[in-house]
């Protein structure tokens, strides 16, 4: 008989949903067993958040758990294929090299590169004891978020708030200011639609029109990288009629006036000029969220990835605190709630054991990371695909393919990265294996019974790092602790947000709502700094990119996420792809294609200064003039030619947090007579 089962998504979105997965017995799996099989995944009807309802993306993750291609057995490289070993024979040769690495290079010589392929705190985060026992490099985990965290800090210190979701039907204008939201945090509509339906206005404020510009009542086209110069024209419009909160700006607030005095340095003409917003609408949009209270911001990381990304996004969250908006019910804005998750982190991945000699590694720049003359002789992935992922991903490539370079992959998939490696381990996913889970978009924390066997012989994260400790010899009692035990050093707190949530309770009801106050409001009179206050000054600026658009490079490139991608998780799903187009594409405006010489659904190479890919042209008049658009992190295996989009974007580092710049590439389109060969680094699949 079937049976369904409650689990909370692992994968890098703010919606963390609470899936409603249905399993049936007797079924035959990949491994030849027969036993329980997802076979349908929905939302939780009864969660808060999730309402019911799964994204167009995970409902298909029962392909991806049975994908005839999952990584079941330990595999090692044998020349340009694989062989299937035992567990035991890949741990200890892996000790061996690891061992012989640490004697004659030290620990320095060691990196683990990882991301959100899982949310999970221990899968995702308590894993990197093995690697601070070690005393091995440290990762800035940067290719995200630390750019909108930095800037937002600045301003309103740390923990970082944002306004509870459920809060979003108070509020009477909402702005959608740099953030795909239907397609990237999805479960935020429905509170919008309630929004809408008490009287509320959307707009969005985007370089390009996407599925949330068409369900938001107004699209503002702004040119990428001039946020900045939007919101202070509108904070001169606000000022001078005077729609500001002068109680509030006095009150919880600090050197609002050096930012007055900013903005009245940006008329309405020059603003225009910088963004490609006309006077009118600059105007209007800046009217009508000075006068409208409750108004909400939902902020995305989109606007982060240029070089000034971080002024850029921290010059919008400003507008809340002039205008008040911070002690009203649905006011304010968010970049992340995650904040409120305030649990004992205190050891959490041994980060006790980080010393302030370790040397780091910023995750933008894995590609010269693996140069040979940086020393770096093993390098172990899990829970990220880099070889697509990281900026100048041919470089990337190259590295990965260094003779003197151990490289340890932990799959659930076999990814451009695990292709290239030498010993590719199968790992677990969340049906398998425990966890817990936060959340940057609403307030439940959830955890995850182990509800599946695993397939084959695919191990946690945990695992595997434990016996590879244990070989070494290492002594870290974090490096072996077991789900229980890090759940209740997570829960060993006192603070007000997790006050009755006890590892049983947790467990026992799957998804608990942090104890907050109702309503919350976390900024109403102030923010956790220094002086209490929100800090307003330094001003933000409008600066121009120094990797400007020119003759030779006319273009600037956006590469956004798809509607059925999320990352380069489901890029082995061949239905997803299909529903994306079958391959990606690059969307030109009109203009832009004549001027290049190219024609709808004709290939084109895009070049930039780092390299240059194959694509597949649709015109669009959703995008900007001087904007190419090609959306989704596919794999380099989708693409005509093989090649990530990653292979145009650079190392360059946003103005704060050590961020990724994604959206600051220049590049050129010329015409091209077809599909180039695939490059050599593919390979045959297992």
């Amino acid at each position: 008989m079937p049976r369904d089962v409650l689990l909370t998504c692992p994968l890098d979105c703010p919606d963390a949903c609470r899936l409603k997965i249905t399993l049936e017995d007797g079924l035959e799996l990949p491994d030849g067993r027969r036993g329980e099989r997802a076979v349908k995944v929905t939302g939780d009807p009864n969660h808060p958040i999730t309402q019911g309802f799964a994204c167009a993306k995970t409902v298909h993750y029962p392909l991806r758990q049975y994908h005839p291609e999952r990584p079941l057995y330990p595999l090692k490289r044998v020349g340009d294929d694989f062989e299937r070993i035992s567990w035991d024979q890949a741990l200890d040769e892996i000790a061996g090299r690891l061992r012989a690495v640490l004697e004659q290079h030290g620990p320095q010589a060691v990196l683990r590169y990882n991301y959100a392929g899982t949310m999970g705190l221990r899968e995702g985060t308590h894993v990197h004891a093995f690697f601070r026992a070690l005393g091995a490099l440290e990762l800035d985990e940067t290719i995200c978020a630390t750019a909108g965290g930095a800037a937002w800090s600045a301003s309103y210190g740390t923990p970082r708030y944002g306004v509870d979701p459920e809060d979003v039907p108070e509020a009477r204008l909402i702005l959608l200011w740099g953030i795909n939201s239907l397609s990237t945090h999805s479960h935020l509509t429905p509170w919008m639609k309630r929004a809408r339906k008490n009287g509320a206005r959307i707009v969005h404020i985007d370089p390009y029109q996407s599925k949330t510009s068409l369900f938001a009542d107004q699209h503002v086209k702004i040119r990428p990288g001039t946020d900045a110069a939007l919101v202070l024209a509108m904070l001169r419009v606000i000022f001078e009629r005077g729609l500001h909160d002068a109680e509030y700006l006095e009150a919880a607030t600090e050197g609002w006036e050096a930012l007055r005095a900013a903005a009245l340095e940006w008329p309405l003409e020059r603003a225009a000029e910088v963004t490609g917003v006309p006077t009118g609408v600059i105007e209007e949009l800046a009217l009508a969220y000075g006068q409208t209270t409750p108004s909400y911001i939902r902020v995305g990381y989109g606007m982060t990835r240029h070089e000034h990304g971080g002024n850029n996004l921290r010059a919008v969250t400003l507008l809340p605190a002039v205008t008040g908006q911070w002690r009203h019910r649905g006011g304010g804005a968010t970049m992340t709630t995650s904040g409120a998750f305030v649990l004992n982190r205190k050891r959490l991945g041994a980060q006790h054991l980080v010393r302030p000699q370790t040397g780091h590694v910023n995750m933008n720049e894995l590609a010269s990371a693996l140069e040979p003359e940086r020393g770096i002789h093993a390098l172990f992935v899990y829970n990220c695909n880099p070889a697509v992922v990281a900026p100048d991903s041919s470089r990337v490539i190259r590295g990965l393919q260094r003779d003197d370079l151990l490289v340890v992959v932990l799959e659930q998939a076999m990814t451009e990265t695990a292709r290239l490696a030498d010993y590719v381990l199968p790992a677990t996913t969340f049906l398998e294996h425990a966890d817990v889970y936060t959340s940057y978009g609403h307030h439940y924390l959830a955890y995850n019974p182990a509800t599946l066997p695993p397939l084959g012989e695919a191990r946690p994260n945990s695992w595997v790092f434990a016996e590879l400790g244990r070989r070494l010899g290492l002594e870290e009692e974090t490096l072996y602790w077991s789900m229980e035990q890090l759940l209740e050093e997570l829960l060993d707190t006192d603070h007000p947000h997790l006050r009755g949530i006890t590892p049983e309770r947790l467990r026992r009801e799957g998804s608990v709502r942090l104890n907050l106050p109702a309503p919350f409001l976390p900024y109403a009179h102030g923010a956790p700094t220094a002086s209490g206050r929100i800090r307003l000054s330094p001003p933000p600026r409008h600066l121009e990119a120094s990797e400007q658009t020119d003759a030779e490079y006319p273009l600037r490139l956006l590469t956004p996420p798809a509607h059925h991608f999320l990352n380069s998780t489901y890029g082995n799903l061949e239905n997803l792809n299909r529903a994306e187009g079958g391959e990606p594409h690059a969307l030109l405006h009109p203009q832009d294609a004549a001027a290049a010489g190219v024609g709808d659904g004709d290939y084109a190479t895009l070049t930039s200064r780092q390299g240059s890919v194959l694509r597949r042209v649709r015109l669009s008049e959703g995008v900007l003039p001087g904007v190419v658009v090609v959306e989704g992190t596919w794999w380099g295996l989708s693409a005509p030619d093989g090649r990530s989009i990653n292979t145009l974007t650079s190392e360059r580092l946003t103005d704060l947090g050590g961020g990724s710049t994604f959206h600051n590439t220049a590049v050129r389109v010329t015409p091209s007579l077809g599909r180039a060969e695939p490059p050599t680094q593919r390979f045959e699949t297992v």
